[in-house]
């Protein structure tokens, strides 16, 4: 039905995807894991400036300043994890276009060597998306430290009602949320 010459090249074809393919798949894994990671910093971030803005409106003076060498640090994560996301997203991007331009390439050699320049600088995009990704990591728990470090920064009276269990005041929470904390 067809000829000999087209089952070679749509071979030949997808020959070329299966590369750029498996790193496709590879980044959006890690763009996947990125997120998730962003989503939680975001979500801490907040709950610190709520936190923050209730110390300082209740005068605790000691407290808020807490909050704001914490908010400092998670806001130097956040931008590590932000440079490592938008990175990944250009290299997936220049995965999926060396995919299209591998395809015309079997066609154009011009196009091909477009491909193969396009693919190695989504690599390095990637590398640059890994190494930030890698120092968002070492640094990951240094806000914890910091935490056990600072006596200000939690109140742990009784009277102020704090839940070692939620590792919150129950008082920072209302309706659904004060119920599920306990």
């Amino acid at each position: 039905m067809f000829p000999q010459r087209f089952h070679e090249e749509v071979g030949r074809l997808f020959q070329a995807f299966v590369a750029p393919a498996i790193f496709f798949s590879a980044s959006a894994l890690l763009i996947l894991s990125i997120n998730t990671r962003l989503m939680g910093i975001v979500s801490r971030l907040r709950h610190f400036v709520h936190a923050r803005h209730d110390a300082a409106r209740s005068g605790r003076a000691e407290e808020a300043d807490a909050y704001n060498t914490q908010i400092a640090s998670i806001e130097h994560r956040a931008e590590l994890v932000r440079r490592s996301f938008v990175c990944t997203l250009i290299a997936l991007g220049g995965i999926l276009l060396s995919c299209l331009l591998l395809g015309c390439g079997l066609y154009w050699t011009t196009v091909a060597v477009g491909a193969a320049v396009v693919f190695v600088s989504s690599m390095l995009a990637l590398l640059v998306g890994v190494v930030y990704y890698l120092r968002e990591v070492m640094v990951a728990l240094s806000s914890v430290r910091d935490e056990a470090r600072d006596l200000n920064f939690m109140n742990v009276d009784a009277s102020e009602g704090f839940s070692p269990r939620a590792g919150f005041r129950t008082g920072d929470f209302t309706g659904a949320d004060a119920e599920w904390r306990g």
